[in-house]
């Protein structure tokens, strides 16, 4: 990603401290590097440490300034206690946090265990709260103005079959967006949220369509194609830039209107065989 693929003057977040939770691999990557190209110093952390300072090394070494690699199971209220910790002792406090990290896969509801739910929910419901109480508590008692943001599914208007978990935990993501943009606005501190659509990466089409052919965006698209990554990293600048500081409370989705024309969800998956399923299933144990 350049500068020509980011519609901002350069220095635009100079000064700011951003955490990226999943900021390794995927939209979390993407929206890092945006923040970094644009001058903010970034936090990324993810569980797999290895993964993170390769990101880290790689963004430096395209953009320069300063990437730093945590690694933190968000899903832990003492490992979230001490990533921050941490943050604010290496230069001070954050002034925007990101909620990216999450899991997901499709399956039938009937074939979920108490395991395969809690692997989605704890990252994405829990493990989110814990970041933003955390980096909450923080900014409330020392006066100082952030911004939080949210990386939900358009499911969240209309939930989504053979996704339950996830559509579940995004949108209590969702709430928490509402909810905390009224409770913590007087304090200066704004949550808002996006909901993309279809952008593809390697996990999400290893979960999500791991026999190939789920999503055709072609056929399903307004648009008749599949979100590029800038688009998304643009957003994300703008709900964390101070030119977008009036704007608290709100999701907004970035899908082509594929919400509008289809739903945005799974339930064409109502079509599948049993057969379809167990061939799906197989693919997913064996991509991850």
């Amino acid at each position: 990603m350049t500068l020509d693929d980011l519609q901002y003057r350069p220095g635009l977040l100079q000064g700011q401290r951003m955490l990226v939770t999943g900021g390794g691999t995927g939209l979390g990557r993407v929206m890092s590097e945006a923040f970094l190209a644009l001058g903010a110093e970034v936090f990324i952390c993810g569980r797999r440490l290895e993964v993170l300072q390769q990101t880290a090394q790689e963004l430096q070494s395209a953009h320069g300034g300063r990437v730093v690699p945590i690694a933190c199971d968000i899903r832990q209220a003492e490992s979230v206690q001490e990533m921050v910790a941490r943050i604010w002792a290496d230069g001070g406090a954050l002034t925007g946090l990101v909620n990216n990290a999450a899991g997901n896969f499709i399956s039938r509801t009937q074939d979920l265990s108490p395991r395969g739910f809690d692997a989605i929910a704890n990252i994405v419901f829990r493990g989110s709260f814990l970041v933003t109480l955390e980096c909450g508590k923080r900014w409330i008692e020392e006066g100082r103005k952030a911004s939080v943001l949210s990386i939900l599914v358009s499911w969240i208007w209309n939930g989504s079959p053979f996704a339950v978990p996830s559509a579940m935990s995004k949108a209590g993501l969702h709430a928490m967006t509402q909810s905390l943009a009224v409770e913590w606005g007087p304090h200066g501190i704004r949550c808002n949220a996006i909901a993309p659509g279809l952008f593809p990466t390697e996990g999400m089409l290893k979960r999500l369509d791991p026999t190939g052919g789920t999503f055709d965006p072609t056929a399903r698209n307004p648009m008749r194609r599949a979100g590029r990554m800038p688009e998304l990293a643009n957003l994300a600048v703008y709900l964390m830039s101070p030119g977008a500081e009036y704007l608290n409370g709100q999701t907004i989705a970035i899908d082509g209107g594929e919400y509008q024309a289809t739903g945005s969800n799974f339930s064409h998956l109502s079509a599948w065989s049993p057969a379809d399923w167990t061939r799906a299933t197989e693919a997913i144990r064996k991509g991850t």
